[in-house]
């Protein structure tokens, strides 16, 4: 089997989030979906070890927010791949509250759904999760929505291993090769974050960092660390 093929398969990029009580909680996901138009509904499906699918359980509300195609990596990095308290996330971030009380996240976001669970199906690893509309807005109707492919080529990133949509990357074949460096030192190879599945591209550099293009991974500081997950630089690995 060809777990690449699972790759070309389209999806958006989104976050989830609920509240109970005083508890906030959010995740990144990809599988959300319309299911029927009158009224309208739409599905989520949730890791049942996330903290957010017992959340969601309890207070039987969510809020969807779709992100612009120019999302900062770091704000998916916070939501995807940083357990802890969820209530610090949510400090960092822009949100307002629905009319259910869930938290609605506005950072980098172009449109928005808030809902109310109607129903729910056990998936075995996740919960599906459907709710029904109760409010939608545009805050940005002129952007473009992050997909997965571009979350996956231009963004770097791989899904968290709690995604449905997550593929151990050990089981993908090398999909392109690198480009020929044209002058100056090779500066060797990409190295890839262990933890989120960002890639170092030494021909790229981190220059957001002070980490112009043409570095070697060897030669970055010891304190750098990986810009989407914060994870240190002994996690990453040479993709060889």
């Amino acid at each position: 089997m060809n777990s690449a093929a699972f790759l070309k398969m389209s999806y958006g990029i989104y976050l989830v989030s609920t509240k109970k009580g005083e508890k906030l909680s959010g995740f990144v996901a990809n599988t959300v979906f319309q299911v029927t138009s009158d009224p309208p509904q739409i599905a989520i499906s949730c890791h049942k070890e996330n903290a957010s699918a017992r959340v969601i359980e309890e207070s039987k509300v969510f809020s969807v927010s779709v992100l612009e195609k120019d999302t900062d990596a770091g704000l998916i990095g916070l939501f995807g791949y940083h357990s802890g308290n969820e209530d610090e996330k949510f400090e960092r971030i822009e949100y307002k509250t629905g009319a259910t009380g869930a938290p609605i996240i506005m950072s980098h976001v172009i449109a928005f759904f808030e809902c109310e669970v109607v129903d729910k199906f056990d998936l075995g690893t996740h919960t599906l999760f459907i709710g029904k509309v109760i409010d939608c807005d545009m805050p940005h109707p002129e952007k473009d929505p992050l997909t997965y492919d571009q979350f996956r080529r231009e963004l770097k990133l791989m899904a968290p291993e709690r995604s449905p949509t997550y593929i151990d990357k050990n089981k993908l074949k090398k999909e392109h090769e690198k480009p020929a460096v044209v002058t100056g030192k090779d500066p060797g190879q990409a190295y890839i974050c262990s933890v989120c599945g960002y890639v170092y591209d030494p021909l790229v550099g981190d220059e957001e960092r002070g980490i112009p293009p043409g570095t070697p991974f060897e030669d970055l500081p010891d304190d750098w660390e990986c810009p989407v997950c914060s994870a240190a630089k002994s996690l990453f690995i040479s993709e060889n």
